[in-house]
């Protein structure tokens, strides 16, 4: 009775399916840039060079710079604790 369910039920429930395949495609990319090592650093990088040109305060650079690193240190842990890593 499963294939004739999903047959009746595929026009109704197959873009559901699409859609809840795409929005965890989108969240998996939105993580895995989220926690990108190189785009953490080079946000870093840009941090300081906004500090240093004025454009920013001491204290909202701290306040960058504390999420930006534990976004780093986060990134760093899911590395070694991946299947990869």
């Amino acid at each position: 009775m499963g294939i004739l369910t999903d047959v009746v039920f595929a026009p109704a429930v197959g873009p559901l399916k699409g859609v809840l395949w795409l929005a965890r495609i989108i969240a998996e990319q939105a993580e895995r840039t989220l926690y990108d090592e190189t785009l953490i650093r080079a946000a870093l990088l840009d941090l300081e060079q906004q500090l240093e040109a004025g454009a920013i305060g001491e204290e909202e650079y701290e306040k960058q710079e504390e999420i930006l690193l534990d976004r780093l240190k986060i990134a760093r842990e899911r590395m070694r604790s991946s299947p990869q890593g």
